[in-house]
Protein backbone atom coordinates (compact mmCIF):
# COMPACT_ATOMS: atom_id res chain seq x y z
CA UNK A 1 0.00 0.00 0.00
CA UNK A 2 3.01 2.59 0.86
CA UNK A 3 4.82 1.85 -2.25
CA UNK A 4 1.28 2.63 -3.85
CA UNK A 5 0.47 5.81 -2.41
CA UNK A 6 4.60 6.90 -3.46
CA UNK A 7 3.67 5.68 -6.78
CA UNK A 8 0.34 7.86 -7.09
CA UNK A 9 1.77 11.16 -5.41
CA UNK A 10 3.32 12.57 -7.81
CA UNK A 11 0.87 11.95 -10.59
CA UNK A 12 -1.90 13.02 -8.35
CA UNK A 13 0.44 16.27 -7.55
CA UNK A 14 1.06 16.83 -11.05
CA UNK A 15 -2.94 16.72 -11.68
CA UNK A 16 -3.55 19.16 -8.85
CA UNK A 17 -0.85 21.90 -10.75
CA UNK A 18 -2.27 21.45 -13.94
CA UNK A 19 -6.30 21.82 -12.04
CA UNK A 20 -5.11 24.66 -10.33
CA UNK A 21 -3.79 26.47 -13.09
CA UNK A 22 -6.14 26.08 -15.32
CA UNK A 23 -9.12 27.53 -12.61
CA UNK A 24 -6.73 30.63 -11.52
CA UNK A 25 -5.14 31.56 -15.66
CA UNK A 26 -8.82 31.00 -17.62
CA UNK A 27 -11.01 33.49 -15.57
CA UNK A 28 -8.46 35.99 -14.46
CA UNK A 29 -7.18 36.67 -18.39
CA UNK A 30 -10.87 36.16 -19.50
CA UNK A 31 -12.03 38.75 -17.01
CA UNK A 32 -8.96 41.37 -18.70
CA UNK A 33 -10.13 39.99 -22.74
CA UNK A 34 -6.63 38.68 -23.07
CA UNK A 35 -5.73 35.02 -24.05
CA UNK A 36 -4.90 32.27 -21.67
CA UNK A 37 -1.88 30.96 -23.94
CA UNK A 38 0.79 33.87 -21.94
CA UNK A 39 -1.06 32.31 -18.62
CA UNK A 40 -0.20 28.97 -19.36
CA UNK A 41 2.92 30.13 -20.24
CA UNK A 42 4.12 31.74 -17.34
CA UNK A 43 2.40 29.13 -15.24
CA UNK A 44 4.80 26.02 -16.90
CA UNK A 45 7.98 28.76 -16.30
CA UNK A 46 6.65 29.41 -12.46
CA UNK A 47 6.02 25.42 -11.68
CA UNK A 48 8.85 24.12 -13.68
CA UNK A 49 12.24 22.59 -13.12
CA UNK A 50 13.52 26.32 -13.58
CA UNK A 51 11.12 28.00 -11.35
CA UNK A 52 10.20 26.63 -8.25
CA UNK A 53 11.60 23.46 -8.88
CA UNK A 54 14.59 24.91 -8.45
CA UNK A 55 13.91 25.72 -4.69
CA UNK A 56 12.18 22.07 -3.86
CA UNK A 57 16.01 21.02 -2.07
CA UNK A 58 15.77 24.02 0.16
CA UNK A 59 11.71 23.90 0.77
CA UNK A 60 10.50 20.93 0.41
CA UNK A 61 6.45 21.93 0.61
CA UNK A 62 7.24 23.25 -2.81
CA UNK A 63 6.82 20.11 -4.53
CA UNK A 64 3.17 20.01 -4.36
CA UNK A 65 3.22 23.36 -5.94
CA UNK A 66 5.85 22.04 -8.76
CA UNK A 67 5.54 19.64 -11.70
CA UNK A 68 7.49 16.74 -10.32
CA UNK A 69 8.38 14.97 -13.89
CA UNK A 70 8.08 17.61 -16.22
CA UNK A 71 8.37 14.62 -19.10
CA UNK A 72 5.44 12.87 -17.58
CA UNK A 73 3.10 15.41 -19.83
CA UNK A 74 4.47 15.04 -23.17
CA UNK A 75 1.91 12.28 -23.53
CA UNK A 76 -0.78 15.11 -22.92
CA UNK A 77 0.19 17.87 -24.37
CA UNK A 78 0.66 15.54 -28.18
CA UNK A 79 -2.83 14.63 -27.13
CA UNK A 80 -3.89 18.38 -27.32
CA UNK A 81 -2.46 19.36 -30.51
CA UNK A 82 -3.97 16.22 -31.69
CA UNK A 83 -7.25 17.01 -31.12
CA UNK A 84 -6.62 20.61 -32.14
CA UNK A 85 -6.05 19.24 -35.62
CA UNK A 86 -9.04 17.09 -35.27
CA UNK A 87 -11.44 20.18 -34.36
CA UNK A 88 -9.97 21.89 -37.66
CA UNK A 89 -10.85 19.03 -39.73
CA UNK A 90 -14.25 19.48 -38.09
CA UNK A 91 -14.55 23.01 -39.22
CA UNK A 92 -13.39 21.92 -43.16
CA UNK A 93 -14.72 19.42 -45.30
CA UNK A 94 -13.35 18.08 -48.76
CA UNK A 95 -15.27 20.23 -51.07
CA UNK A 96 -13.61 23.20 -48.81
CA UNK A 97 -10.42 21.87 -48.70
CA UNK A 98 -10.00 20.71 -52.44
CA UNK A 99 -10.84 24.93 -53.23
CA UNK A 100 -7.87 25.46 -50.84
CA UNK A 101 -5.49 22.83 -52.66
CA UNK A 102 -3.86 25.75 -54.67
CA UNK A 103 -3.32 27.87 -51.48
CA UNK A 104 -2.14 24.71 -49.55
CA UNK A 105 -0.04 23.71 -51.96
CA UNK A 106 0.99 26.75 -53.88
CA UNK A 107 1.35 29.26 -51.02
CA UNK A 108 2.08 26.39 -48.20
CA UNK A 109 4.98 25.37 -50.17
CA UNK A 110 6.24 28.40 -51.14
CA UNK A 111 6.42 30.33 -47.56
CA UNK A 112 8.18 27.13 -46.11
CA UNK A 113 10.65 26.96 -48.56
CA UNK A 114 11.26 30.77 -49.19
CA UNK A 115 11.44 31.43 -45.00
CA UNK A 116 13.35 27.95 -44.18
CA UNK A 117 15.98 29.41 -47.20
CA UNK A 118 16.46 32.93 -45.99
CA UNK A 119 17.11 31.46 -42.79
CA UNK A 120 19.48 28.49 -43.61
CA UNK A 121 21.30 31.77 -46.29
CA UNK A 122 21.27 33.54 -42.97
CA UNK A 123 22.81 31.46 -40.36
CA UNK A 124 25.16 30.44 -42.84
CA UNK A 125 26.80 33.48 -43.40
CA UNK A 126 26.68 33.84 -39.38
CA UNK A 127 29.28 30.82 -39.55
CA UNK A 128 26.58 27.78 -39.05
CA UNK A 129 28.13 24.61 -41.29
CA UNK A 130 25.56 24.83 -44.16
CA UNK A 131 23.86 21.07 -43.30
CA UNK A 132 23.19 22.69 -39.93
CA UNK A 133 21.93 25.98 -40.95
CA UNK A 134 19.87 24.25 -43.57
CA UNK A 135 18.10 22.33 -40.30
CA UNK A 136 17.71 25.40 -38.34
CA UNK A 137 16.05 27.00 -41.51
CA UNK A 138 13.84 24.23 -41.56
CA UNK A 139 12.69 24.21 -37.87
CA UNK A 140 11.98 27.99 -37.32
CA UNK A 141 10.32 28.20 -40.40
CA UNK A 142 7.47 26.53 -39.18
CA UNK A 143 4.56 28.35 -37.59
CA UNK A 144 2.15 26.87 -34.37
CA UNK A 145 -0.59 25.97 -35.47
CA UNK A 146 -2.09 24.85 -31.94
CA UNK A 147 -2.01 29.11 -31.47
CA UNK A 148 -2.55 30.79 -34.33
CA UNK A 149 -5.62 28.83 -35.14
CA UNK A 150 -6.81 29.24 -31.55
CA UNK A 151 -6.33 32.94 -32.09
CA UNK A 152 -7.55 33.33 -35.61
CA UNK A 153 -10.86 32.21 -37.67
CA UNK A 154 -10.81 30.23 -40.33
CA UNK A 155 -13.80 32.21 -41.68
CA UNK A 156 -11.55 35.14 -42.24
CA UNK A 157 -9.15 35.63 -45.24
CA UNK A 158 -6.28 36.04 -42.64
CA UNK A 159 -7.43 32.53 -40.91
CA UNK A 160 -7.55 30.67 -44.17
CA UNK A 161 -4.22 31.98 -45.75
CA UNK A 162 -2.89 30.87 -42.29
CA UNK A 163 -4.87 27.68 -42.29
CA UNK A 164 -3.27 26.92 -45.43
CA UNK A 165 -0.12 27.34 -44.43
CA UNK A 166 -0.33 25.36 -41.73
CA UNK A 167 -1.29 22.45 -43.10
CA UNK A 168 1.25 22.43 -45.85
CA UNK A 169 3.33 22.92 -42.72
CA UNK A 170 1.72 20.16 -40.96
CA UNK A 171 2.22 17.65 -44.16
CA UNK A 172 6.00 18.78 -44.60
CA UNK A 173 6.74 17.73 -40.64
CA UNK A 174 7.53 13.74 -41.41
CA UNK A 175 9.37 14.61 -44.80
CA UNK A 176 11.72 17.25 -43.32
CA UNK A 177 12.53 14.54 -40.07
CA UNK A 178 13.32 11.91 -42.65
CA UNK A 179 15.80 14.59 -44.89
CA UNK A 180 17.47 15.53 -41.72
CA UNK A 181 17.95 11.84 -40.88
CA UNK A 182 19.59 11.30 -44.35
CA UNK A 183 21.58 14.74 -44.04
CA UNK A 184 22.84 12.33 -40.56
CA UNK A 185 26.79 11.80 -40.80
CA UNK A 186 25.96 7.72 -39.77
CA UNK A 187 22.70 7.58 -42.29
CA UNK A 188 22.04 4.69 -44.73
CA UNK A 189 19.23 3.95 -46.62
CA UNK A 190 17.04 6.79 -44.80
CA UNK A 191 16.00 7.95 -48.20
CA UNK A 192 15.08 4.40 -49.59
CA UNK A 193 13.04 4.86 -46.11
CA UNK A 194 11.23 8.15 -46.66
CA UNK A 195 9.82 6.61 -49.54
CA UNK A 196 8.56 3.82 -48.26
CA UNK A 197 6.94 5.75 -45.21
CA UNK A 198 5.27 7.73 -48.46
CA UNK A 199 3.45 4.92 -50.00
CA UNK A 200 2.37 3.62 -46.78
CA UNK A 201 1.67 6.95 -45.38
CA UNK A 202 -0.57 7.30 -48.63
CA UNK A 203 -2.59 3.59 -48.50
CA UNK A 204 -3.03 4.28 -44.92
CA UNK A 205 -4.91 7.37 -45.33
CA UNK A 206 -6.75 6.57 -48.68
CA UNK A 207 -7.97 3.39 -46.57
CA UNK A 208 -9.22 5.58 -43.77
CA UNK A 209 -10.58 7.64 -46.53
CA UNK A 210 -12.90 5.22 -47.70
CA UNK A 211 -13.86 2.69 -44.27
CA UNK A 212 -14.70 6.01 -42.58
CA UNK A 213 -17.09 7.32 -45.28
CA UNK A 214 -19.21 4.35 -45.07
CA UNK A 215 -18.39 3.46 -40.87
CA UNK A 216 -18.85 6.56 -39.17
CA UNK A 217 -22.22 7.79 -40.09
CA UNK A 218 -24.07 4.73 -38.73
CA UNK A 219 -21.71 4.73 -36.20
CA UNK A 220 -22.53 8.25 -35.08
CA UNK A 221 -26.23 7.55 -35.23
CA UNK A 222 -26.18 4.78 -33.48
CA UNK A 223 -24.63 6.82 -30.85
CA UNK A 224 -26.86 9.89 -31.22
CA UNK A 225 -30.02 7.51 -30.57
CA UNK A 226 -29.17 6.68 -27.17
CA UNK A 227 -29.06 9.95 -26.18
CA UNK A 228 -25.97 9.65 -24.30
CA UNK A 229 -24.00 12.39 -24.32
CA UNK A 230 -20.86 9.96 -22.52
CA UNK A 231 -21.40 6.70 -25.54
CA UNK A 232 -21.42 10.40 -28.25
CA UNK A 233 -17.97 11.39 -26.37
CA UNK A 234 -16.52 7.14 -26.54
CA UNK A 235 -16.91 7.21 -30.27
CA UNK A 236 -15.66 10.51 -30.93
CA UNK A 237 -12.36 9.76 -29.08
CA UNK A 238 -12.22 6.17 -30.48
CA UNK A 239 -12.23 8.23 -33.91
CA UNK A 240 -9.64 10.28 -33.84
CA UNK A 241 -7.39 7.83 -31.80
CA UNK A 242 -7.45 5.06 -34.35
CA UNK A 243 -6.72 7.37 -37.07
CA UNK A 244 -4.07 8.83 -35.52
CA UNK A 245 -2.51 5.55 -34.03
CA UNK A 246 -3.09 4.47 -38.17
CA UNK A 247 -0.95 7.23 -39.14
CA UNK A 248 1.53 6.93 -36.98
CA UNK A 249 1.62 3.55 -37.30
CA UNK A 250 2.66 4.24 -41.04
CA UNK A 251 5.49 6.57 -40.07
CA UNK A 252 3.24 9.91 -40.72
CA UNK A 253 2.70 12.13 -37.83
CA UNK A 254 -0.32 11.41 -35.78
CA UNK A 255 -1.92 15.03 -36.66
CA UNK A 256 -2.28 13.86 -40.09
CA UNK A 257 -4.86 10.99 -38.88
CA UNK A 258 -6.61 13.68 -36.72
CA UNK A 259 -7.15 15.86 -39.56
CA UNK A 260 -8.69 13.19 -41.57
CA UNK A 261 -10.94 11.89 -38.79
CA UNK A 262 -12.20 15.72 -38.50
CA UNK A 263 -12.57 16.06 -42.47
CA UNK A 264 -14.61 12.61 -42.12
CA UNK A 265 -16.85 13.51 -39.72
CA UNK A 266 -17.82 17.02 -41.33
CA UNK A 267 -19.69 15.25 -44.02
CA UNK A 268 -21.94 14.16 -41.60
CA UNK A 269 -24.93 15.71 -39.98
CA UNK A 270 -22.85 15.17 -36.61
CA UNK A 271 -20.26 17.10 -36.90
CA UNK A 272 -21.72 20.75 -35.12
CA UNK A 273 -22.66 17.74 -31.72
CA UNK A 274 -19.18 16.25 -31.63
CA UNK A 275 -17.08 19.48 -31.75
CA UNK A 276 -19.15 20.35 -28.57
CA UNK A 277 -18.34 17.45 -26.84
CA UNK A 278 -14.55 17.55 -27.66
CA UNK A 279 -13.75 21.40 -27.04
CA UNK A 280 -13.81 21.40 -23.25
CA UNK A 281 -11.30 18.25 -23.84
CA UNK A 282 -8.98 20.25 -26.38
CA UNK A 283 -8.35 23.37 -24.41
CA UNK A 284 -7.57 21.47 -21.11
CA UNK A 285 -5.09 18.94 -23.26
CA UNK A 286 -3.56 22.54 -25.17
CA UNK A 287 -3.21 24.45 -21.29
CA UNK A 288 -1.02 21.35 -20.67
CA UNK A 289 1.17 21.83 -24.10
CA UNK A 290 1.62 25.61 -23.51
CA UNK A 291 2.47 24.34 -19.89
CA UNK A 292 5.24 22.42 -21.05
CA UNK A 293 6.57 25.27 -22.87
CA UNK A 294 6.89 27.38 -20.56
CA UNK A 295 8.49 24.41 -18.16
CA UNK A 296 11.42 24.82 -21.18
CA UNK A 297 12.24 28.17 -20.96
CA UNK A 298 15.97 27.90 -18.75
CA UNK A 299 15.84 31.41 -17.07
CA UNK A 300 19.32 31.52 -15.63
CA UNK A 301 20.33 30.59 -19.86
CA UNK A 302 18.13 32.81 -20.77
CA UNK A 303 20.14 35.66 -18.60
CA UNK A 304 23.25 34.17 -19.48
CA UNK A 305 22.84 34.71 -23.32
CA UNK A 306 19.65 37.58 -22.93
CA UNK A 307 20.84 39.77 -25.80
CA UNK A 308 21.95 37.06 -28.10
CA UNK A 309 18.26 35.57 -27.80
CA UNK A 310 16.50 38.06 -27.90
CA UNK A 311 18.36 39.76 -31.25
CA UNK A 312 17.70 36.14 -32.54
CA UNK A 313 13.75 35.79 -31.62
CA UNK A 314 13.49 39.47 -32.84
CA UNK A 315 15.11 38.41 -36.16
CA UNK A 316 13.35 35.36 -37.25
CA UNK A 317 10.02 37.19 -36.18
CA UNK A 318 11.10 39.83 -38.66
CA UNK A 319 11.80 37.58 -41.60
CA UNK A 320 9.47 35.00 -41.55
CA UNK A 321 6.36 38.13 -41.58
CA UNK A 322 8.24 40.24 -43.97
CA UNK A 323 8.83 36.87 -46.37
CA UNK A 324 5.19 35.47 -46.03
CA UNK A 325 3.69 39.47 -46.04
CA UNK A 326 5.30 39.82 -49.74
CA UNK A 327 4.23 36.18 -50.67
CA UNK A 328 0.57 37.31 -49.98
CA UNK A 329 0.67 40.50 -51.88
CA UNK A 330 2.39 38.87 -54.75
CA UNK A 331 -0.70 35.82 -54.63
CA UNK A 332 -3.10 39.08 -54.43
CA UNK A 333 -3.94 39.48 -50.99
CA UNK A 334 -4.32 42.87 -49.93
CA UNK A 335 -2.41 45.20 -47.83
CA UNK A 336 -3.89 44.34 -44.54
CA UNK A 337 -4.69 40.76 -45.06
CA UNK A 338 -1.05 40.55 -45.66
CA UNK A 339 0.61 42.48 -42.86
CA UNK A 340 -1.67 40.78 -40.03
CA UNK A 341 -1.09 37.36 -41.73
CA UNK A 342 2.97 37.69 -41.41
CA UNK A 343 3.04 39.05 -38.31
CA UNK A 344 0.50 36.50 -36.98
CA UNK A 345 2.36 33.28 -38.36
CA UNK A 346 6.08 34.75 -37.54
CA UNK A 347 6.78 33.25 -34.28
CA UNK A 348 7.92 29.15 -34.35
CA UNK A 349 6.03 26.74 -33.75
CA UNK A 350 5.36 23.66 -31.19
CA UNK A 351 6.87 21.52 -33.69
CA UNK A 352 10.09 23.43 -34.49
CA UNK A 353 11.14 21.66 -31.07
CA UNK A 354 10.38 18.39 -32.64
CA UNK A 355 12.50 19.44 -35.53
CA UNK A 356 15.24 20.49 -33.44
CA UNK A 357 15.37 17.44 -31.17
CA UNK A 358 15.71 15.09 -34.34
CA UNK A 359 18.57 17.70 -35.95
CA UNK A 360 20.45 16.94 -32.98
CA UNK A 361 19.46 13.45 -32.34
CA UNK A 362 21.18 13.14 -36.01
CA UNK A 363 24.39 15.05 -34.92
CA UNK A 364 23.50 17.85 -37.21
CA UNK A 365 23.40 20.30 -34.42
CA UNK A 366 25.14 20.62 -31.21
CA UNK A 367 23.45 20.14 -27.91
CA UNK A 368 24.08 23.67 -26.88
CA UNK A 369 22.79 24.95 -29.79
CA UNK A 370 19.80 23.02 -29.67
CA UNK A 371 18.79 24.33 -26.44
CA UNK A 372 19.92 27.79 -27.68
CA UNK A 373 16.93 27.51 -30.45
CA UNK A 374 14.92 25.68 -27.98
CA UNK A 375 14.61 28.86 -25.57
CA UNK A 376 13.97 31.53 -28.26
CA UNK A 377 11.12 29.15 -29.57
CA UNK A 378 9.60 29.20 -26.39
CA UNK A 379 9.57 32.74 -26.22
CA UNK A 380 8.38 33.20 -30.11
CA UNK A 381 5.26 30.62 -28.59
CA UNK A 382 4.76 32.97 -25.87
CA UNK A 383 4.78 36.47 -27.69
CA UNK A 384 2.40 34.88 -30.41
CA UNK A 385 -0.77 36.50 -29.15
CA UNK A 386 1.05 39.80 -28.27
CA UNK A 387 2.02 39.50 -32.37
CA UNK A 388 -1.24 38.87 -33.06
CA UNK A 389 -2.76 42.24 -31.64
CA UNK A 390 -0.21 43.76 -33.28
CA UNK A 391 -0.62 42.36 -36.50
CA UNK A 392 -4.37 42.95 -36.41
CA UNK A 393 -3.55 46.78 -35.81
CA UNK A 394 -1.22 46.60 -38.14
CA UNK A 395 -3.41 44.99 -41.15
CA UNK A 396 -6.17 47.95 -39.89
CA UNK A 397 -3.31 50.80 -40.26
CA UNK A 398 -1.64 49.93 -43.50
CA UNK A 399 -5.23 48.43 -45.38
CA UNK A 400 -8.19 50.52 -43.31
CA UNK A 401 -10.16 48.79 -41.01
CA UNK A 402 -11.15 45.53 -42.63
CA UNK A 403 -14.23 43.85 -41.40
CA UNK A 404 -13.54 40.23 -40.83
CA UNK A 405 -14.94 38.17 -43.77
CA UNK A 406 -17.25 35.16 -43.88
CA UNK A 407 -17.49 32.26 -46.25
CA UNK A 408 -20.90 32.62 -48.46
CA UNK A 409 -23.35 31.02 -46.19
CA UNK A 410 -21.93 30.58 -43.24
CA UNK A 411 -23.62 31.70 -40.04
CA UNK A 412 -26.10 33.83 -42.83
CA UNK A 413 -29.30 36.17 -40.86
CA UNK A 414 -31.55 33.27 -40.48
CA UNK A 415 -34.13 31.60 -38.40
CA UNK A 416 -33.10 28.44 -35.56
CA UNK A 417 -35.67 26.05 -35.47
CA UNK A 418 -34.52 23.58 -32.59
CA UNK A 419 -36.80 20.29 -32.34
CA UNK A 420 -37.71 19.05 -35.93
CA UNK A 421 -40.63 16.65 -35.33
CA UNK A 422 -44.27 17.40 -36.71
CA UNK A 423 -44.77 21.21 -35.37
CA UNK A 424 -40.63 21.64 -36.47
CA UNK A 425 -41.03 20.38 -39.95
CA UNK A 426 -44.02 22.53 -40.47
CA UNK A 427 -42.54 25.66 -39.38
CA UNK A 428 -39.65 25.11 -41.95
CA UNK A 429 -41.96 24.41 -44.78
CA UNK A 430 -43.93 27.59 -44.29
CA UNK A 431 -40.56 29.14 -43.76
CA UNK A 432 -39.31 27.53 -47.00
CA UNK A 433 -42.77 28.60 -49.13
CA UNK A 434 -41.72 32.55 -48.20
CA UNK A 435 -38.19 32.22 -49.07
CA UNK A 436 -36.98 32.63 -45.38
CA UNK A 437 -34.21 30.94 -44.74
CA UNK A 438 -33.48 28.89 -41.56
CA UNK A 439 -31.21 26.13 -39.85
CA UNK A 440 -33.31 23.37 -37.96
CA UNK A 441 -31.33 21.68 -35.02
CA UNK A 442 -32.70 18.03 -33.44
CA UNK A 443 -30.71 15.55 -31.11
CA UNK A 444 -33.32 12.67 -32.76
CA UNK A 445 -30.38 10.90 -35.50
CA UNK A 446 -33.24 9.55 -37.04
CA UNK A 447 -35.74 12.68 -37.67
CA UNK A 448 -32.63 14.31 -38.68
CA UNK A 449 -31.38 11.78 -41.57
CA UNK A 450 -34.93 11.74 -42.86
CA UNK A 451 -34.62 15.46 -42.92
CA UNK A 452 -32.39 15.58 -44.59
CA UNK A 453 -33.07 12.66 -47.02
CA UNK A 454 -36.14 15.15 -48.15
CA UNK A 455 -33.86 18.28 -48.66
CA UNK A 456 -34.52 20.37 -44.69
CA UNK A 457 -31.82 21.94 -44.24
CA UNK A 458 -31.23 19.98 -40.30
CA UNK A 459 -28.43 19.25 -38.79
CA UNK A 460 -28.04 16.96 -35.18
CA UNK A 461 -27.31 18.38 -32.04
CA UNK A 462 -28.79 18.82 -28.56
CA UNK A 463 -29.77 22.63 -27.56
CA UNK A 464 -29.77 22.24 -24.09
CA UNK A 465 -26.22 20.74 -23.81
CA UNK A 466 -23.11 23.22 -23.97
CA UNK A 467 -22.27 25.50 -26.97
CA UNK A 468 -24.38 23.90 -29.29
CA UNK A 469 -26.66 27.04 -29.97
CA UNK A 470 -24.06 29.13 -30.48
CA UNK A 471 -22.20 27.28 -33.32
CA UNK A 472 -25.80 27.47 -34.74
CA UNK A 473 -25.39 31.55 -35.19
CA UNK A 474 -27.72 33.07 -32.52
CA UNK A 475 -26.07 36.10 -32.73
CA UNK A 476 -27.09 36.16 -36.28
CA UNK A 477 -30.43 34.39 -35.85
CA UNK A 478 -33.47 36.55 -37.10
CA UNK A 479 -35.37 34.72 -34.66
CA UNK A 480 -35.75 31.26 -32.77
CA UNK A 481 -38.72 28.92 -32.50
CA UNK A 482 -38.55 26.00 -30.18
CA UNK A 483 -40.80 23.29 -31.02
CA UNK A 484 -39.70 20.79 -28.14
CA UNK A 485 -42.09 19.01 -26.31
CA UNK A 486 -40.41 19.27 -23.25
CA UNK A 487 -41.90 21.91 -20.82
CA UNK A 488 -39.05 21.71 -18.52
CA UNK A 489 -36.29 22.04 -20.92
CA UNK A 490 -38.24 24.21 -22.91
CA UNK A 491 -38.59 26.82 -19.96
CA UNK A 492 -34.77 26.27 -19.43
CA UNK A 493 -33.89 26.66 -22.85
CA UNK A 494 -35.44 29.80 -23.27
CA UNK A 495 -34.24 31.80 -20.04
CA UNK A 496 -30.60 30.66 -21.48
CA UNK A 497 -31.34 32.23 -24.93
CA UNK A 498 -32.70 34.97 -23.48
CA UNK A 499 -29.68 35.74 -20.67
CA UNK A 500 -27.25 36.08 -23.90
CA UNK A 501 -29.78 37.67 -26.35
CA UNK A 502 -32.18 39.86 -24.74
CA UNK A 503 -33.63 41.40 -28.13
CA UNK A 504 -33.88 37.87 -30.70
CA UNK A 505 -37.45 37.19 -31.03
CA UNK A 506 -38.24 33.98 -28.98
CA UNK A 507 -41.14 32.31 -30.53
CA UNK A 508 -42.01 28.74 -28.28
CA UNK A 509 -44.72 26.05 -28.53
CA UNK A 510 -46.35 25.65 -25.48
CA UNK A 511 -48.29 22.43 -24.10
CA UNK A 512 -51.36 24.06 -22.46
CA UNK A 513 -51.91 27.94 -21.31
CA UNK A 514 -50.27 26.83 -17.75
CA UNK A 515 -46.92 26.20 -19.86
CA UNK A 516 -47.47 28.89 -21.84
CA UNK A 517 -47.53 31.48 -18.83
CA UNK A 518 -44.32 30.01 -17.71
CA UNK A 519 -42.15 30.23 -20.83
CA UNK A 520 -43.33 34.14 -21.23
CA UNK A 521 -42.08 34.53 -17.74
CA UNK A 522 -39.14 33.01 -18.71
CA UNK A 523 -38.54 35.41 -21.84
CA UNK A 524 -40.29 34.20 -24.66
CA UNK A 525 -41.50 36.57 -27.05
CA UNK A 526 -44.56 34.53 -28.10
CA UNK A 527 -45.72 31.63 -26.82
CA UNK A 528 -48.14 29.46 -28.70
CA UNK A 529 -50.40 26.86 -26.50
CA UNK A 530 -51.38 23.83 -28.85
CA UNK A 531 -54.63 23.45 -26.87
CA UNK A 532 -55.72 27.31 -27.72
CA UNK A 533 -54.61 26.85 -31.50
CA UNK A 534 -56.68 23.97 -31.48
CA UNK A 535 -59.68 25.51 -29.76
CA UNK A 536 -59.37 28.46 -32.11
CA UNK A 537 -59.12 26.13 -35.46
CA UNK A 538 -62.52 24.62 -34.32
CA UNK A 539 -64.08 27.81 -34.19
CA UNK A 540 -63.04 29.04 -37.05
CA UNK A 541 -64.66 25.72 -39.10
CA UNK A 542 -67.39 25.92 -37.06
CA UNK A 543 -68.32 29.57 -38.23
CA UNK A 544 -67.29 28.93 -41.83
CA UNK A 545 -69.76 25.77 -41.50
CA UNK A 546 -72.66 27.98 -40.37
CA UNK A 547 -72.17 30.58 -42.78
CA UNK A 548 -70.17 33.48 -41.78
CA UNK A 549 -68.03 34.97 -44.05
CA UNK A 550 -64.50 34.22 -43.86
CA UNK A 551 -63.05 37.51 -43.44
CA UNK A 552 -64.66 38.58 -40.05
CA UNK A 553 -64.14 34.75 -39.03
CA UNK A 554 -60.42 35.45 -39.44
CA UNK A 555 -60.76 38.62 -38.02
CA UNK A 556 -62.39 37.49 -34.83
CA UNK A 557 -59.88 34.31 -34.73
CA UNK A 558 -57.20 37.17 -34.35
CA UNK A 559 -58.53 39.26 -32.05
CA UNK A 560 -59.33 36.28 -29.96
CA UNK A 561 -55.93 35.46 -30.11
CA UNK A 562 -54.48 38.83 -29.27
CA UNK A 563 -57.13 39.01 -25.98
CA UNK A 564 -56.15 35.14 -25.01
CA UNK A 565 -52.40 35.97 -25.09
CA UNK A 566 -52.09 39.20 -22.98
CA UNK A 567 -53.95 37.03 -20.72
CA UNK A 568 -51.30 34.44 -20.54
CA UNK A 569 -48.51 37.19 -20.18
CA UNK A 570 -50.65 38.76 -17.46
CA UNK A 571 -50.57 35.49 -16.03
CA UNK A 572 -47.06 34.90 -16.20
CA UNK A 573 -46.33 38.40 -14.66
CA UNK A 574 -46.07 40.49 -17.77
CA UNK A 575 -48.75 42.33 -17.82
CA UNK A 576 -46.72 45.70 -17.99
CA UNK A 577 -47.85 46.77 -22.26
CA UNK A 578 -47.52 43.08 -23.25
CA UNK A 579 -48.15 44.43 -27.01
CA UNK A 580 -44.25 45.76 -26.66
CA UNK A 581 -43.15 42.12 -27.19
CA UNK A 582 -45.85 41.47 -29.87
CA UNK A 583 -44.94 44.30 -32.14
CA UNK A 584 -41.08 43.36 -31.25
CA UNK A 585 -41.85 40.49 -33.16
CA UNK A 586 -43.36 41.86 -36.06
CA UNK A 587 -40.09 44.18 -35.95
CA UNK A 588 -37.78 41.20 -36.54
CA UNK A 589 -39.20 39.34 -39.93
CA UNK A 590 -38.64 35.85 -40.19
Amino acid sequence: MAGTTELYTPVLSNALVILGAAGAVIPIFARFRITPVIGFILIGLLVGPYGLGTLVAEYPWLSHFTISDPDSLDLFAEFGIILLLFSIGLELSFARLWQMRQQVFGLGSLELLGIGAALAAILTALGHHPVAALALGAALALSSTALVLRITSTATPVGRAALAMLLFEDMALVPIIFVLGALAPTARGSMEGLANTLLLGTAVVVGLLVVGRYMLPPLFAQAARTKSPELFLAASLLVVILASLATAAAGLSPIVGALIAGLLIAETEYHGEVENIIEPFKGLALGIFLITVGMSIDLAAVARDIVKIVLATCGVIALKAVVTALLLRLMGARRGTATETGILMASPSETTLIVLSAAAAAQIIAPATEQFWQIVTALGLTVTPLLALAGRYMGGRVDGVEPPHRLPGEKDPRAVIIGFGRVGRLVADMLQAHEKPYMAVDADADLVSEGKQRGYAVTFGDAARGNALSRLGLDKATAVILTMDEPVAAQRLVRKIRASHPDLPIIARARDTTHAAALYQAGATQAVPETLESSLQLSEAVLVDLGVPMGPVIASIHEKRDELREQLMREGGLAEKPSLRSSSLREHSL
